[in-house]
């Protein structure tokens, strides 16, 4: 396995879980937070609703950018014209850099209260997950 394949293959399972999360979320259901009031403060840091019209673009929008980084990197067939492949790997590559330069900003405590769970999971998980993404993504998408 080439390391493009693989490394389309890290992006579309982590895109892939996180919209699943946001499926299960859909249904009502607040793991790991007790509400959704804490639940979006916890991974948002402010608050929105947890509703289908909220969540299902996010889905797609997860959904669309896993499946464009398989196609980008040959795991899917021919099926998807190139251009839109390559645009979509892009757009992963460029919106996880993004989200992760924010996350940088916010573990320097700037927007950030230093003793919330936004804080501890943007430091542990989100930021570190955004950072993974975009140079796998990258590595499919150049």
């Amino acid at each position: 396995m080439r390391i493009h394949e693989l490394a389309a293959i890290v992006v579309a399972a982590i895109l892939g879980a996180d919209a699943l999360v946001h499926v299960y979320w859909m249904t009502g259901r607040t793991w790991p937070a007790r509400d959704t009031r804490t639940l979006s403060q916890m991974v948002l840091n402010f608050e929105v609703p947890f509703t289908p019209r909220v969540l299902a673009p996010i889905v797609l929008i997860l959904v669309a950018g896993g499946t464009a980084v398989l196609a980008k990197a040959g795991q899917l067939g021919d099926w998807m014209p190139g251009w839109i492949a390559a645009a979509g790997a892009a757009a992963v590559a460029v919106g996880a850099l993004l989200r992760g330069g924010a996350g940088v900003v916010w573990a320097l405590g700037i927007g950030a209260d230093r003793n919330s769970a936004f804080y501890r999971l943007n430091l542990t998980v989100y930021t570190p997950m955004c950072l993974i993404l975009c140079g796998a993504a990258t590595i499919v998408a150049v």
